[in-house]
């Protein structure tokens, strides 16, 4: 919808716009991390083998990142990397005869991931503005990219971002790490996520605040659709 803020200025707000928010972030964290753990233990208490269960419920986001790829009609890094480390830990698993290989490759996931957001910090565009592609939509795109070229402090706060989740990605790693070789088998995945959940609340909270301090000081967003420019009344 169309209205004017309190200059006179033009604002421009869509339900499409939050709807596509909302869901660029409760989906992946479903898929990913709560939808697995109800299925792990839904099928322990079935009585299904700890391995089993684990490979089963392992087997959700990568099934849902291959049928991405397949309606993409391409391949993303990271729908590989979970196919990837689903099967190598599903085969070494059989081998050795452990379910904790299957906890180990829980961690494997947020560890790629802190390197490679850390790694992005050295490419032309960090991590933190490129997740903002998903919540701007390609209309804003060129003026997103007008505002990264002409504003050193909107690229280093997004360094900033992009530093601070590297971190915490790989805090989450080296946590789960330690208990997929020490916890017992069963506790693991209820630890794991909620362990998860609380970094990525806390990386969202210190986000949501660094965006809007961002905000205050400099005048323009970090993560709406677009720089919003204003016009005095006349």
């Amino acid at each position: 919808m169309e209205g004017s803020d309190s200059t006179g200025g033009p604002v421009v707000a869509t339900h499409t716009d939050d709807a596509r928010r909302w869901r660029a972030l409760l989906i992946p964290l479903s898929i990913n991390l709560l939808l697995p753990f109800a299925v792990y233990y839904v099928l322990r208490a079935q009585d299904i083998a700890q391995w089993q269960a684990l490979l089963l419920s392992g087997a959700v986001p990568a099934a849902h990142a291959a049928g991405t790829a397949v309606v993409r009609r391409r391949i993303e890094f990271f729908d590989l990397l979970a196919v990837a480390l689903l099967v190598v830990s599903a085969v070494t698993s059989l081998i050795s005869g452990s379910p904790r290989v299957l906890l180990l490759k829980d961690a494997a996931v947020p560890a790629v991931l802190g390197v490679w957001m850390l790694g992005s910090l050295f490419a032309a565009r960090p991590m933190a503005y490129q997740f903002g592609r998903r919540l701007r939509g390609p209309s804003a795109e060129e003026a997103a990219e007008r505002t990264w070229s002409e504003r050193p402090d909107l690229r280093a706060a997004f360094r900033g971002l992009t530093a601070l989740w590297g971190t915490a990605q790989l805090l989450d790693a080296a946590l789960s790490t330690v208990e997929a070789v020490t916890l017992p088998v069963d506790l693991v995945p209820v630890i794991g996520r909620f362990q998860s959940l609380g970094i990525l609340a806390t990386m969202v909270a210190l986000t949501v605040r660094h965006s809007r301090a961002f905000h205050r000081r400099q005048g323009i967003p970090l993560f709406s659709p677009a720089p919003t420019v204003t016009v005095p009344a006349a």
